[in-house]
């Protein structure tokens, strides 16, 4: 399989597999009270502080729904950009267990604005309308955006200064802190946030999330909230020993640091290519690029990605961990020829 649609078809990271392997010794404690679970707590609180609260879940969308309905009751609402995992790609598995509405909002580049939230919040104190509760923003976006420190904070205070919370749906969080060129605690409570998922699944993990809550009030509920939703693993130090090892002398950031790579490798080696024009700057692991319907079908027969929007063409290239140099170069030389024969008949 020649796949550049997924940093999720990529497999586990050989170091992750190893410290499963070392978790599989002996016996321990279920549901979390394990040394290895411990372990992994004190790496993460390493980087998000010692007040931080960590809960260690199954996958993305049991993490998303773990933090957010922590945050909301069902007359409230999450405000949030169309193109949100959240909104698009999780089956209203939200809104199905938290009850709430989510509040989807048209943006440049997937990215929220203090302006943008204001304009979604209306009716405030109005019974006939939901009360805006929780921003929820997504870093890296799912447009392959990166939200800066300073647009973060900004939406930050406006969401404490209108009695709402921030969420941060961090899937790809170690490639968006990768592209700040900072700690990935660095996107926590220093910018505001006050609940956030660390993603590991994605950056070579077998499958394993983090939600981490940062804020003091939402604290108590938390383990509870994780059983109903189904994400308490008995036997959690398969899943902690992922974190530990992503943790350990910064895999996560290693393996971040590649995918990107890879990524603007992939589309440097793009450029010139007749009919192929990259449509966003690269900030993390994610191409989105246009290119002719007949150019993508005959890629299709052998390479792997997905078709963004058909309208326009746009397609979306994935890198990950795992992508190396020889297939990014492998995968340009045939979009150079694929490309270049089709504009030959033009």
């Amino acid at each position: 399989m020649k796949s550049f649609g997924s940093d999720n078809h990529a497999g586990a990271h050989p170091d992750v597999l190893a410290a499963v392997v070392e978790a599989d010794k002996g016996q321990a404690l279920p549901y979390g009270d394990d040394a290895t679970t411990a372990e992994a707590v004190r790496l993460v609180r390493r980087h998000f502080g010692e007040k931080a609260e960590v809960l260690f879940a199954l996958n993305g969308t049991g993490a998303n729904v773990i933090g957010l309905q922590a945050m909301t009751r069902s007359f409230e609402a999450i405000i949030a950009a169309e193109s949100a995992h959240i909104n698009v790609d999780e089956c209203g598995a939200p809104e199905k267990f938290l009850g709430s509405k989510i509040v989807d909002v048209p943006t440049l580049g997937g990215k929220l604005t203090p302006t943008l939230v204001e304009r979604a919040s209306h009716g405030k104190g109005d019974p006939h309308h939901v009360q805006a509760r929780v921003v929820s923003i997504a870093n890296s976006t799912e447009l392959g955006t990166v939200y800066s420190l300073e647009e973060i904070r900004e939406i930050a205070d406006h969401a404490h200064a209108n009695g709402m919370l921030l969420h941060l749906d961090g899937a790809r969080l170690a490639n968006a802190a990768v592209s700040l060129g900072v700690d990935v605690g660095e996107l926590g409570s220093k910018v505001g946030v006050d609940v956030l998922t660390f993603g590991g699944t994605k950056n070579g993990a077998l499958g394993a999330e983090a939600v981490v809550v940062l804020h003091d009030d939402l604290v108590a509920a938390m383990p509870f909230i994780r059983k109903q939703s189904m994400q308490l693993a008995s036997k959690m130090r398969y899943v902690s020993a992922q974190f530990v090892a992503l943790l350990t002398d910064d895999l996560w950031r290693r393996n971040a640091e590649h995918a990107n790579a890879m990524a603007r490798r992939l589309a440097t080696g793009v450029e010139g290519v007749p009919g192929v024009t990259v449509t966003d700057t690269v900030a993390a692991n994610a191409v989105f690029a246009v290119l002719p319907p007949e150019v993508t079908r005959t890629l299709q027969e052998e390479f792997t990605f997905y078709v963004w929007n058909p309208g326009t063409g746009q397609v979306r290239w994935m890198t990950s961990w795992a992508t190396t140099e020889e297939q990014v170069d492998d995968f340009v030389g045939r979009i150079r020829e694929v490309a270049t024969a089709y504009a030959g008949k033009l």
